[in-house]
């Protein structure tokens, strides 16, 4: 909290009272050195109390739809690698929860975790020897919760969602994201993650997904050594994704691999509409088949924490925009970014549409050779323009969206350690069309979809007369707005020089009275001479920094 009082008062002071005194081009000068430096003392931070910080600060690392750049890249580097706990209490923490003697539950459990994070560690074990016949598996590993865990979780949520109250009551803030609505969403996350039951059911439902496809595999659940504070899954460790030399020397071939990866990542988005949303690689093995054929292998995931779901809406949402884009068709695109839930309710779309449509209307349908012969300086007014606008909108993308892009860019990454000439759209392209099509085809979800768009048409239509009347009535009025990037630019410098002004004649005004009235003995002549210097500065430094 401490923390987080530093930087509202630093924000408030930099971008709101100096803007005010004519020096907002001198705050902005060194924004991203402050927006920098408090990014790497919230690293330091979050890197001592570990708990949930550290979490936060990846959940906010991947968050470039209302964070800048300079923020998110100080947060890149923050691992989830923190000291493990003593022995003593992650055996007491297992055997609490299995409710048996640690010797009893495994014939041998090692002392050292192979992973140690924020909120848990891992160690490799054996099943006790009438188990492991039963089920036909001996080697496993044992996700412990660390003992208290759920009670700093509750802490730091708690401070977490205190901070993003006071941002909802900051104008500047609350005008481009939904602080309170991160929160929650970063909650709701994190309470799954401290729940290994969750995990485990994610792991079955995903296993069920791809019971028949012969590439994919997933590590068995054992029930029997599982709860909500300790998880037990098969041991299935094989040759990491993107390790290229010991797959070459297994003889599987790194681009097929690749290929397959990226095929059952599309699936999982496209056709399951549930996936994997933390696919590093350290996530992802490639397991050797028995016959040690250049075919026989498969791709295996672990660590099921962290599960992203395409829901209905999503997936209508998605179809609207590439059909949108597909069709050039600017109000559409805007339309399915509101169905997707990216713009929050203060963002003024008429003006995204004006910039959506001239974008199809002079480049729509361009291949990039074409665009090559465009004038430079075209494209870079053009570009500069279109930004302006995009900036100034508040847009926040949903979970499910974020996960969604976090999946695809990690795929991205590691396509292209296994095989630089990969095209990832080449793979997508197929599941993109499935997924247009299925919108275009009849079927249940082609007619509930074209019931609702039948149901907004007739409310856009019943709403029309209405709008036309209040649009007469402000015209009349003479309270009608045209807003356009370049104008508000133009009035802001207008404002700035008033503003100069101003302090002109305060300074003028202060000077010549101080000089009376310490000509006359009066002390509080020098008082207003020393006064005056305040809008002296203004005019000097905001002439300097427009």
């Amino acid at each position: 909290m401490r923390f987080a009082t530093r930087v509202l008062v630093q924000a408030w002071w930099f971008e709101l009272v100096l803007p005010r005194f004519g020096l907002g081009g001198f705050a902005a000068r060194g924004r991203i050195r402050r927006l920098q430096k408090a990014a790497r003392r919230f690293h330091r931070l979050a890197a001592d109390l570990g708990g949930l910080m550290i979490k936060a600060g990846q959940f906010l690392s991947s968050r470039l739809d209302v964070l800048p750049r300079e923020i998110t890249q100080e947060l890149e580097g923050l691992q989830d690698e923190v000291a493990p706990e003593p022995l003593d209490r992650v055996v007491a923490q297992v055997e609490r929860e299995l409710g048996m003697p640690l010797d009893v539950a495994f014939a041998a459990f090692d002392e050292t975790p192979i992973a140690a994070a924020s909120l848990g560690q891992a160690h490799r074990a054996r099943l006790s020897p009438g188990l492991a016949a039963e089920l036909g598996i001996d080697q496993v590993v044992v996700k412990v919760l660390r003992p208290g865990i759920e009670e700093i979780v509750e802490v730091d949520l708690t401070a977490l969602r205190r901070v993003g109250r006071i941002l909802s009551r900051v104008k500047l803030v609350a005008n481009r994201t939904d602080a309170p609505a991160l929160v929650e969403e970063f909650a709701t996350t994190s309470l799954e993650e401290i729940d290994y039951l969750n995990e485990a059911a994610y792991a079955e439902r995903f296993a069920a997904d791809f019971a028949d496809d012969a590439r994919m595999r997933t590590p068995a659940i054992i029930w029997e050594r599982s709860a909500r504070r300790t998880l037990t899954l098969q041991d299935v460790t094989a040759i990491k994704i993107t390790d290229i030399a010991s797959l070459r020397a297994a003889g599987i071939d790194p681009d097929a691999v690749a290929a397959e990866l990226a095929r059952v990542t599309f699936q999982q988005l496209f056709i399951a509409g549930f996936f994997h949303a933390d696919p590093h690689p350290g996530n992802i093995f490639v397991t050797p088949g028995a016959s040690g054929g250049p075919d026989d292998w498969t791709i295996t995931y672990i660590d099921f924490g962290m599960m992203g779901e395409i829901t209905p809406s999503l997936r209508a949402g998605l179809r609207s925009f590439i059909l949108a884009a597909v069709g050039r068709d600017g109000p559409g695109l805007v339309q399915a970014m509101q169905r997707l839930g990216v713009l929050l309710p203060t963002a003024d779309i008429d003006e995204l549409e004006r910039a959506m449509s001239a974008l199809f209307d002079r480049f729509g349908g361009m291949g990039v050779a074409e665009l090559t012969q465009v004038d430079p300086r075209e494209l870079e007014q053009f570009a500069r323009r279109f930004s302006e606008t995009v900036r100034t909108l508040p847009f926040q993308l949903p979970e499910s969206f974020l996960l969604l892009i976090r999946t695809v860019s990690l795929l991205s990454g590691v396509t292209s350690a296994l095989n630089q000439d990969f095209n990832i759209w080449d793979a997508v392209d197929p599941f993109a069309k499935t997924l247009v099509e299925a919108g275009r085809s009849g079927g249940v979800d082609g007619i509930i979809e074209l019931g609702q768009q039948a149901v907004g048409y007739a409310s856009t239509l019943a709403r029309l007369p209405r709008r036309i009347d209040q649009l007469a009535a402000k015209a009349e009025r003479g309270d009608l707005a045209v807003r356009v990037p370049e104008t508000d630019r133009r009035m802001r410098a207008l404002e700035r020089s008033v503003g100069r002004a101003t302090s002109g004649l305060l300074f003028i005004g202060l000077l010549v009275a101080g000089a009376i009235l310490r000509s006359a003995g009066d002390p509080l002549g020098l008082v207003l001479m020393v006064a005056a210097a305040v809008p002296l500065l203004h005019v000097v430094v905001g002439s300097r920094f427009p």
